[in-house]
């Protein structure tokens, strides 16, 4: 109370100092207190109550500090995709580069997770009950998309889309502020709405409800929820229709502001376009833009199609974020045509003088055109879409996201499309920006690095952190990181308690594995791992415990909610956690928690609080990811293969700060072939913790398929094809590699200091100057 009063005492002091006048646009701390207490004692008539002066600025703290802590996360994106685009809007705004991003405003998002002993749960996400406090609709900026209907032809050779189903596509727009600049970009998302005119209010007033608003509830349907279950036809369309909706609203938007920046009597020199737009695919779901841009081109602009496909062509640029089968999508010809019946018309043509191409041009290219042609129709009765190849077909560019990744894309992936344009192909290693993921999530550390660099330019420039290496043995920083690491750590187990209700010791080494749970990433190896060590931590006596390294494993992350295996993972780890967490003997030596509905705002804590990281993933199956360049940037030590951009943080922060196991990318074809031929000898310790599972050690549930998976040679879902079995005892050994460092604490913080000080090539800043240079040809337009 006394401390209370005291703080009155000051506040009323330092009030009569506070003029009485408005400040419209406030920018200095003195302007906001004297607007709050302006607004105070003029602004009565705005409130029931009569606020004095003090309860005002008390008032406006507290309502802040409440609309900051109940914003919920943005439900537009799946994991670290999504996560890397919003890196790469700030690192565009921030480097001044006139460039936006677009996407669609999914209302209801992927979904909430919650975790109960049936495993993991799903729920809409509600991010948009109440609103979004930073969106502006834009009810002046609206275009058609149109779906279904049949081609016309007319008698000039003209085709014309007729009777197509309508939607309406409405603008929001979420300005995307620079760090230290004036300039502000746009990310517009897209919402699906259909007109009044669509309404059939005679249908409504007979009591028709459903059919009258027909189209309006179809329209709610494209942009309810992010990756609607597709094992439908219905699903397929839908999730096509998504696909669709975004490419069309988009370019028709490009097109109309590259109209707007001509004058009136200007004509259009389309030639130019490609001068003045670059439009990057992230993926293959973009693709659509390809044939609909060129269908905007010639239907409605006239162009002819040599004149369509050079500007397209010359526009388009395609990254590819994947190698897995699944994820490189092909879409049945039938489907394509139905919804779409004009844009599978130019698939056709583009795939038909590609063709025709290469038969003319590459007569020694013959025998790979199965593997190249667009349209796949070796099945006459489920002809299928390639898109990804579409995207090489068509983009002047095309590259990956970390150079193991891109090397794969050129001599696996699109090797017959590198023989033949060997200039197209281009390496972008990913990035992620230090102003959230350092200077935001950690302002502890982050000032720690601004004093001993003396400069916070280290912000803008990452590079700058290499100036850390010079400090890395001194005992004062030292003191400095550890007690930084430690404030993460607490806030961390605080946040964890709060969550999970399980109380974790900051003294104990935090590992964590966040990301979404897919098999290649191996959050299975993980957990086998950890219920290794219990089982040999019930074995040992009370004297050699006293030796072991104690260790909370946190592992977090969505599976898709009909992705089997990955939600029996999810079970495992919350099974297995509930048994090692109340076990008396282990106390907190061991403590395996899931960490629930894994988002941005719940990594800003982990990843601070980290201090090993696991990315794990079998050797040439991880793009890149970018949640591993967020740990080491926060001085978090890596356990990983030698996959994605692994390679290049394990080179960049030094071989000996980064605990390496597994195999090696161009050795998984051998040892899956070995595998198959009956050649693998499992490792003791792999079978021992396999066994453990299936005694019913973590519970009554049936984990046979899960554990399957690891088992025999072939057949679908056997044979083990992320090598869990193969990698095991190197990872076990690593482990033990991770405990030795950690009882030396003065050689962690040092290899934790070394990892930070490693990590300046990460910055999406660099990334992003790469593609503005390289690809898009862009450079910087300051506001004035």
């Amino acid at each position: 109370m006394a401390s209370t009063t005291e703080g009155n005492k000051s506040l009323k002091g330092n009030l009569s100092a506070v003029p009485t006048v408005a400040h419209p646009t406030a920018k200095e701390a003195s302007e906001v207190a004297a607007n709050i207490k302006y607004h105070a004692q003029y602004s009565p008539h705005f409130m029931p109550l009569k606020f004095d002066p003090e309860q005002a600025f008390y008032a406006t703290a507290e309502s802040v500090q409440y609309f900051l802590i109940q914003e919920p996360d943005a439900a537009l994106g799946n994991g670290g995709l999504g996560r890397l685009a919003s890196c790469f809007l700030d690192s565009m705004a921030t480097l001044n580069l006139p460039a936006w991003g677009y996407g669609l405003r999914y209302r209801y998002g992927l979904f909430k997770q919650r975790i109960t002993k049936e495993g993991q749960q799903e729920s809409a996400e509600d991010w948009l009950e109440k609103f979004s406090p930073w969106e502006i609709v834009r009810h002046d900026v609206i275009y058609p998309v149109r779906f279904y209907g049949r081609v016309e032809i007319s008698a000039s050779g003209q085709r014309k889309l007729v009777d197509a189903e309508q939607i309406q596509a409405l603008a929001y727009d979420v300005p995307i502020p620079g760090y230290g600049t004036k300039n502000t970009i746009s990310l517009r998302l897209w919402e699906a709405k259909a007109s009044a005119q669509d309404f059939n209010l005679y249908a409504f007033n007979e009591g028709q409800y459903e059919n009258a608003a027909h189209l309006h509830s179809k329209a709610q349907q494209i942009c309810a929820v992010l990756y609607p279950g597709d094992a439908t036809e219905e699903g397929k369309l839908l999730r096509l229709k998504q696909q669709f909706f975004l490419c069309s609203a988009s370019l028709q938007d490009i097109i109309a502001r590259f109209k707007e920046r001509r004058h009136d009597s200007e004509h259009i020199v389309w030639s130019d376009f490609p001068n003045k737009v670059a439009i990057q695919m992230n993926d293959t779901h973009p693709t659509l833009a390809i044939p609909e841009l060129m269908r905007i081109l010639m239907d409605q602009e006239g162009l002819g199609w040599d004149e369509a496909w050079a500007v397209t062509s010359r526009t388009i640029a395609y990254t590819n974020h994947t190698v897995l089968p699944e994820a490189l999508e092909k879409w049945a010809v039938a489907l394509i045509a139905k919804l779409l019946p004009r844009h599978m018309e130019i698939i056709v043509e583009i795939n038909k003088r590609f063709l025709e191409m290469i038969r003319s041009s590459q007569p020694n290219m013959e025998s790979r055109l199965n593997n190249m042609c667009i349209i796949d129709d070796s099945n006459p009765h489920k002809s299928v879409v390639r898109m990804a190849n579409l995207c090489v077909v068509s983009s002047h560019t095309v590259n990956g996201v970390a150079l193991l990744h891109s090397n794969i894309l050129k001599d696996e992936l699109f090797q017959d499309y590198f023989s033949l344009w060997p200039e197209k192909f281009q390496n972008k290693t990913n990035g992620i920006t230090p102003r959230r993921w350092l200077r935001f999530c950690s302002p502890k550390l982050s000032a720690i690095i601004t004093k001993w660099l003396k400069t916070s330019l280290w912000v803008t420039n990452l590079d700058l952190l290499s100036g850390l290496r010079q400090f890395a043995d001194n005992s004062e920083l030292h003191s400095e990181w550890a007690s930084a690491k430690m404030a993460n750590k607490v806030r961390l187990a605080h946040y964890i308690l709060q969550v999970t209700g399980v109380k974790i010791n900051p003294n104990s080494l935090f590992d964590i594995q966040i990301k979404r749970i897919h098999e290649y990433k191996r959050q299975l190896l993980n957990i086998l791992g950890a219920i290794y060590r219990y089982k040999k931590l019930k074995e040992m006596s009370s004297e050699e415990r006293k030796n072991v390294v104690p260790r909370t494993v946190m592992l977090g992350g969505k599976a898709f909610a009909t992705y089997t295996q990955a939600k029996r993972i999810v079970k495992l780890v919350n099974d297995v956690g509930a048994v090692v967490n109340n076990d008396p003997d282990i106390g907190d030596l061991l403590k395996v928690v899931f960490i629930p509905n894994y988002n941005v705002s719940v990594a800003e804590i982990v990843i601070p609080g980290s201090e090993l990281s696991q990315h794990i993933s079998t050797a040439g199956m991880e793009a890149s990811g970018t949640s591993n360049m967020k740990f080491a940037l926060n001085g978090c030590l890596i356990i990983g293969t030698l996959d994605g951009a692994n390679v290049e943080i394990r080179e960049e922060i030094g071989e000996d700060n980064f605990f390496l196991f597994g195999a090696q990318a161009h050795d998984v074809p051998k040892l899956r072939r070995e595998r198959e031929q009956g050649q693998f000898v499992p490792d003791p310790r792999f079978e021992e913790a396999k066994q453990f599972v299936k005694s019913r050690a973590f519970g009554d549930y049936d984990y046979t398929p899960l554990l399957d998976s690891l088992e025999g040679n072939t057949g679908y879902g056997r044979g083990d094809y992320f090598l869990v079995g193969y990698d095991f005892p190197s990872y076990m050994e690593a482990q033990s590699r991770v405990d030795d460092a950690y009882k030396n604490a003065k050689k962690w913080i040092k290899m934790s200091i070394l990892s930070t000080a490693g990590s300046g090539k990460f910055s999406s800043d660099r990334t992003i100057s790469q593609y503005a240079k390289d690809i898009w040809n862009i450079k910087e337009c300051r506001v004035p």
